[in-house]
């Protein structure tokens, strides 16, 4: 895993530009700790920070071959769980090897297919290849958006980056923010391409980008088809059965310690379950992990999202498993922390406003970063099954916009009344997301003779498998590999999401619950207590003390007359949250806090312009 970054300039000479492109390059260097390397000739910069993964001594980039006709070089970050096969397969087909490494497996398979390659690849990458013989950039995107991936367009070719951070640090790229950019900020939507940046866009999943001298092309090469399901419910619990201990055990795959994260679901204790199983038969403990909140277990009280603490379903998986487990403890000052805030946003790159789930999340990689280097994650199996509440709530399933924009919770309830009132006005949010909304179903293929209730559910997966889990992908890509962690995805191979978003919704719940599919795929791994759970996101403090500290922040930002953060926020709105009784303050008020907080450092750290219309 790494951090990728780049130049192509068709008219200016990028040999005399080393340290613009060393500048690129190390904005990358959290997510690769282990090397660093550029490779620049006149028309092209490439630049690349290493996390050492696989074949630690053998994997140095930016990676190249000389051809009769020119140099072909390679920028790659992810990891292609198949590269054994492609190797064995690409060496019956002549081609020979100088390392271990899947980078140069990939390398040669763009050699032998050009950019066909994506069609063998199973994994999470994000790369780009420089074809000296035909002077042109490929870009290329895996098939779910694992990895992030971003371009911006100049006169005379493209910047690129695994962050927007990278291609800031060119001084090409002007640091604008415009009044698209925060409708989509603030509408929640995952509109494809965006990046808040004015005049950056990420690589949509599933995409090649061309650049040449005349101008830059895209295509898909993948996408969810509608095809009919033909097996019955117990071949199909089978096969899932199957992919699911395929995906694991290829996802153990590593030179470095692993890990699972653990947080007592019934997607990461199957992800525990599986990957425990395989490593006991090599002779090797599971290390789990997960993150918690000193008194929340003894204090915790049913919200609007969860019902029970994940505490104790945790200690019942890892006894079953018999993990090493390790409970990362946080405070509400851990979580409140400003310099980690900093952190967050510095990782992220734009102001999400979701708090301490954020702060939590860097806080756990980080201590899991000490120990281990990979981790496997339960990530996306909520889009792929149809594990979240509003799946199976009959109101935001047949509203008419994004299900979770229509199910009512705080986080997403109410995204304006923090607003300055005249950039409410101007933004109006509601024909942003009744806008995205439309287009969105518009490009669902669906499939002749389903009835009315499987066709809607079908929108509604491919909803989050298009949109939503891209915000949740980018978020864990972000935290982790701000400490230097690859996290590790087994719920987004593609075969999985392929197999289960054609099996229709009855089958989907046929037991009466959600993730029915799942839930009987890894019962054989897991303890009684988590096949019954109710499904709980990923949790959030409940200590008074974490909003109590967000009021005295927000009081220390009202101080400040000018702060540029009031272009955005209303101070009036901020000041009333502030002055609430911490007794009564809402949850809904705490999130906007939270939201205005971020807006505040964001401002101070990227000194951005905004230019609304």
């Amino acid at each position: 895993m790494c951090g990728i970054a780049g130049w192509v300039s068709y008219d200016t000479d990028l040999t005399q530009q080393q340290e613009i492109a060393d500048a690129m390059t190390e904005t990358m260097a959290c997510r690769g700790p282990d090397d660093r390397g550029t490779w620049v000739r006149r028309s092209v910069a490439l630049g690349h920070r290493r996390l050492a993964i696989i074949d630690l001594p053998g994997g140095r980039q930016p990676m190249s071959v000389k051809t009769p006709n020119g140099e072909v070089a390679m920028v790659y970050s992810g990891e292609a769980y198949n590269f054994s096969e492609l190797r064995e397969e690409l060496t019956k087909l002549g081609h020979r090897w100088e390392t271990d490494s899947d980078t140069e497996v990939v390398l040669h398979g763009y050699l032998q297919w050009g950019a066909e390659v994506v069609d063998h690849l199973n994994g999470m990458y994000a790369f780009a290849i420089w074809d000296e013989r035909d002077q042109k950039l490929v870009m290329i995107r895996d098939r779910m958006g694992i990895k992030p991936f971003y371009y911006y367009p100049t006169r005379d070719g493209v910047l690129f980056g695994s962050e927007p951070k990278a291609i800031l640090a060119n001084p090409l790229a002007r640091k604008v923010v415009d009044s698209d950019g925060l409708r989509e900020l603030m509408g929640f939507t995952k509109r494809p391409g965006w990046s808040l940046w004015k005049g950056m866009y990420e690589v949509d999943p599933a995409t090649v980008v061309t650049v040449t001298r005349e101008g830059i092309n895209t295509r898909t090469y993948w996408k969810l088809d509608a095809k009919q399901h033909t097996d019955d419910q117990e071949t199909t619990v089978a096969r899932v059965r199957e992919l699911m201990t395929d995906i694991v055990h290829r996802q153990l795959v590593a030179d470095v310690p692993r890990c699972v994260l653990l947080s007592g679901g019934l997607d990461s204790s199957a992800v525990t379950g599986l990957a425990a199983a395989r490593l006991a038969e090599q002779g090797e403990q599971l290390r789990t992990f997960s993150v918690d909140f000193f008194g929340q277990e003894e204090n915790f009280q049913p919200d609007e999202m969860r019902d029970t603490p994940d505490s104790p379903y945790i200690r019942d998986v890892a006894k079953l498993v018999g993990s090493a487990h390790q409970d990362v403890m946080l405070n509400p000052a851990d979580l409140s922390d400003p310099e980690v805030r900093r952190k967050v946003l510095r990782a992220r790159d734009i102001p999400t406003g979701l708090g301490d789930m954020d702060t939590s999340l860097y806080l756990l990689f980080k201590a899991i970063r000490a120990e281990s280097t990979v981790a496997l994650s339960g990530e996306s199996a909520d889009e792929v099954f149809g594990g979240y509440r509003w799946f199976h709530d009959e109101a935001a399933v047949k509203a008419d916009t994004f299900p979770w924009l229509a199910f009512r919770n705080s986080l997403m309830d109410d995204r304006e009344s923090l607003l300055e009132p005249g950039l409410a006005a101007k933004l109006d949010l509601e024909s942003y997301v009744a806008d995205q909304y439309r287009t969105a179903v518009s490009q669902v293929d669906l499939l002749d003779g389903e009835s009315e209730r499987e066709s809607r559910m079908r929108v509604i997966c491919n909803l989050h498998l298009t949109r939503f889990v891209r915000q949740l992908l980018d978020r864990k890509d972000r935290m982790s590999m701000a400490v230097g962690l690859e996290v590790r995805v087994p719920f987004c191979d593609h075969r999985l999401v392929e197999y289960v978003y054609n099996t229709p919704w009855s089958l989907k719940t046929y037991d009466g619950r959600e993730k029915s599919l799942l839930r009987h795929a890894t019962k054989h791994v897991l303890p009684a207590s988590v096949r019954d759970r109710v499904k709980s996101p990923y949790p959030s403090t409940q200590d008074p003390g974490y909003a109590i500290a967000l009021q005295q922040q927000i009081k220390e930002a009202l101080a400040q007359k000018d702060n540029p953060v009031f272009q955005m926020v209303s101070r009036e709105w901020l000041q009333q949250s502030a002055d609430t009784d911490p007794a009564t303050i809402s949850q809904a008020q705490r999130v906007g806090m939270d939201r205005a907080l971020d807006l505040h450092h964001w401002f101070d750290m990227y000194s951005p312009e905004l230019e609304l219309n």
